[in-house]
């Protein structure tokens, strides 16, 4: 080959070096306004991360380096130690058999009466067993999160954890005719018109309240106050078998029983952002790993081993985002999903993650003839993020984090402020 051709050559690899992976001129100019000192986002902290997947190189920045509240995208981090460490199936109980006797401890698995999941076959580990000795002896968490605001105790999403869930921890409210119905009906209910809302339970036990003069029927589900007794009481109504709540500390030889399928659970965590899925997701994980529910050690062996390169080291305490405590910066949410876009093909991945237009928290935003945002939201006071992947006109993906923190108005305006840029840049890719 001649001189001439050689240079040619090198000179045309450089072309395709230098311009494949970045932005074009006026892309890279436009986005830098959008976010720029002029424009909405600069009235609050924004950080923002792009990066292609094929050529693996970031493409647009802007305070990637600074942590952030994630709020709900935190349940991304869930999703990639699920995946990894509990793969396709819940991990559910673990169990000895002594005669007429099944001594259990649960594992986590948030299926049992709980929305629309596959259920778990208990009859097939309790059998013949007249008898369920059942222990909670093995968790080390308590039923709260770190960090998670008191006052939401008797919100739906902030349902306590526990190691066997039945109902979802939840009390289920519908509206009878002279007032609301609890379910499971054991749940006593007293009336008053002397509190302000308009149906509650008591901080500090199984007691719910309702006024008769602003009930609606509004709330359809409320969280109840976990315990060993209450479990083995629910249990015993369900399977017609002698639960008896006896906190034996976990042997050594013992079987583990993986009860139901793990996608559909990790679709409606990533779907409806349900916290408390999420929450037991991690503690499943702690099951697997080290045979106790102990979130703080979970979450401590994935940022050690899997996460361990993430270009900033997480402070990361929960599975939902509930906690004001987690901190993330924009490029290591970017990361992330360029992780789990590696580990899952590519369908799969955008089934899991909220589609806009679609599906989950994104069906009434981002809408277009062809989906482009793929991606979990993350909201709570004075936050809001946006995390995952954006289709370009082109056809390629991109990872990308928006995050936003700081910000005095409400929540709406944000995601709408956002969305004119991410339009903007699915335009320009």
């Amino acid at each position: 080959m001649s001189r001439k051709h050689l240079l040619s050559l090198f000179f045309w690899a450089m072309m395709i070096q230098t311009s494949f992976g970045q932005l074009s001129r006026t892309a890279y100019l436009s986005l830098e306004k959008a976010l720029g000192e002029q424009s909405f986002f600069n009235g609050h902290l924004t950080g923002f991360y792009l990066y292609d997947l094929d050529s693996q190189r970031v493409i647009f920045e802007k305070n990637s380096q600074i942590n952030f509240i994630p709020a709900s995208t935190t349940k991304l981090f869930t999703l990639f130690a699920s995946l990894v460490i509990l793969q396709d199936s819940t991990q559910t109980l673990r169990y000895i058999s002594q005669g007429d006797t099944l001594k259990i401890w649960g594992s986590g698995d948030p299926s049992w009466k709980y929305k629309d999941f596959y259920q778990p076959d208990f009859q097939k580990i309790i059998g013949s067993h007249s008898i369920i000795l059942y222990s909670d002896a093995n968790q080390v968490s308590p039923a709260f999160g770190y960090g998670w605001q008191w006052d939401d105790y008797y919100f739906d999403y902030s349902a306590e954890r526990s190691s066997l869930p039945i109902y979802g921890n939840l009390v289920e409210v519908k509206k009878g005719s002279i007032g609301p119905i609890l379910f499971p009906n054991q749940f006593e209910l007293n009336t008053t018109s002397t509190i302000q809302k308009e149906i509650e339970r008591d901080f500090h036990s199984n007691q719910f309240f309702y006024n008769p003069k602003t009930y609606l029927g509004r709330e359809k589900y409320l969280p109840f106050i976990t315990s060993g007794t209450l479990t083995a009481e629910l249990a015993f109504e369900i399977t017609g078998k002698t639960w008896i709540y006896r906190p034996d500390s976990l042997p050594q030889n013992h079987l583990s029983w993986r009860g139901s399928p793990l996608f559909p659970l990790l679709q409606e965590m990533m779907y409806e952002s349900d916290n408390f899925i999420a929450e037991q997701m991690l503690w499943m994980i702690s099951d697997r790993l080290f045979q106790t529910l102990d979130t703080e050690r979970a979450i401590d062996f994935i940022k050690k081993t899997y996460l361990s390169d993430l270009p900033d080291s997480p402070k990361w305490v929960d599975g939902s985002g509930l906690s004001r405590h987690n901190l993330f910066t924009p490029r290591s949410m970017g990361t992330l999903v360029e992780k789990l876009y590696r580990i899952l093909p590519e369908n799969q991945l955008v089934e899991l993650l909220p589609t806009g237009g679609k599906t989950g928290t994104l069906k009434n935003s981002y809408q277009a003839s062809t989906p482009y945002i793929f991606a979990k939201t993350g909201t709570m006071s004075n936050n809001f993020s946006l995390v995952g992947l954006i289709r370009g006109k082109s056809g390629k993906l991109y990872a990308f984090s928006f995050m936003n923190s700081n910000y005095l108005y409400g929540a709406s305006v944000v995601r709408k402020e956002v969305e004119k840029v991410m339009v903007q840049l699915r335009d320009f890719l």
